[in-house]
């Protein structure tokens, strides 16, 4: 996709990191998403950008390209990726609170595939949860890898999200591909209950205390088969070189294809979605009348759709406040005030022990 080719339409999140924003090819209609930084603060994108290029699998969100604008005189770094919808997050909550067993099970094995491909980089992705996995009609994908690392290398910090943090990662002490297992785990039990494992403390030093010192595990859900809890006990082993790899939690029977005899699940029918493009007549459906089609207007071309919904004249304007946040990442496509006091913020420069 060519160079401002392109038109920002509405936020989808923000954070300390970027700022995520729909966008709409100006030609063809089609939808995707944009992460943006001030150049000179893009460090961590274009690593992210560098790490999303090595990818090739339906499991992990698409990666289209990148490029420089300049807007209201600042410039900025721009990682275009393909549009999913909805987090697993966004999905768990709009279904009611939690997934049934045979959700579950396709959704873990598609994390794990997505997993799978990553380590076979000689990569972590390390902040595996619910709020970074994306839920299209073709299923789960993996995103958000700012926080991956190498397997070889020995970074001085550990980064992630507290409550989904393995024992090891919660003491400083390492972070490679079985802090991955560790926090499939804790989406599982998200994807059981609604909220992730440990939501009885307080703040986030104090999950790291626990998660790190306790002997104990998080609890496994009852809901859960007894197939679901062993899968999880396989997770949740203490010790990182006793917890079963992604490749051995492929073959369980909890998620293992052959076994349960599952088939590619059409997610279309379980959950909803926004359209891919602005051509979808669903999409202009699902906004009021009003906005879209004043009396004297007739709305025709791709273009004339983007601009009404940007919302602006001017493609390429960007609102101060979106990109100056400061904050932990932010998710504002929905107001949740029951799971949003749930989500720690990212713990990024603890320093390894």
């Amino acid at each position: 996709m060519s160079t401002c080719s392109w038109t920002r339409l509405h936020v989808l999140g923000r954070g300390s990191s970027a700022t995520v924003y729909l966008a709409a090819d100006r030609q063809s209609g089609q939808l995707f998403a944009v992460k943006s930084v001030e150049l000179e603060r893009s460090e961590l994108l274009q690593r992210e950008e560098r790490i999303l290029s090595l990818f090739n699998s339906a499991r992990i969100v698409s990666y289209i390209g990148h490029d420089i604008t300049v807007e209201n005189g600042r410039s900025f770094y721009n990682l275009l990726l393909e549009y999913v919808p909805q987090t697993l997050s966004e999905a768990i909550y709009g279904h009611g609170g939690r997934l049934e067993e045979s959700v579950i099970r396709t959704c873990t094995r598609e994390i794990l595939c997505g997993l799978a491909h990553v380590h076979s980089k000689g990569l972590a992705h390390c902040d595996i949860k619910g709020e970074n996995i994306l839920m299209g009609r073709d299923g789960s994908k993996l995103a958000d890898l700012g926080c991956a690392k190498w397997v070889s290398e020995k970074a001085p910090h550990v980064s992630g999200t507290p409550l989904y943090m393995s024992p090891e990662v919660a003491r400083g002490e390492e972070q490679g591909p079985p802090c991955d297992v560790w926090a499939v785990g804790c989406t599982v039990i998200e994807m059981a209950t609604g909220r992730p494992p440990w939501t009885d403390v307080i703040d986030p030093v104090s999950a790291l205390h626990r998660i790190g010192h306790c002997i104990e595990g998080p609890e496994l859900p009852r809901v859960l088969s007894d197939q679901g809890r062993d899968f999880l006990s396989k997770c949740f082993r203490r010790c990182p070189t006793e917890r079963w790899t992604v490749d051995q939690l492929l073959k369980h029977p909890f998620v293992d294809e052959s076994i349960c005899g599952q088939k590619q699940m059409d997610f279309g029918t379980v959950f909803s979605y926004s359209p891919k493009s602005t051509l979808d007549q669903g999409f202009w459906g699902s906004v009021e009348e009003a906005k879209l089609h004043p009396d004297q207007t007739h709305v025709g071309s791709p273009a004339e759709r983007i601009r009404m919904l940007s919302g602006s004249n001017s493609s390429t304007a960007i609102s101060d406040w979106a990109m100056d946040s400061e904050e932990s990442w932010i998710c504002v496509r929905r107001n949740d005030d029951e799971i949003n006091q749930y989500k720690l913020v990212r713990v990024s420069g603890m320093p390894v022990t």
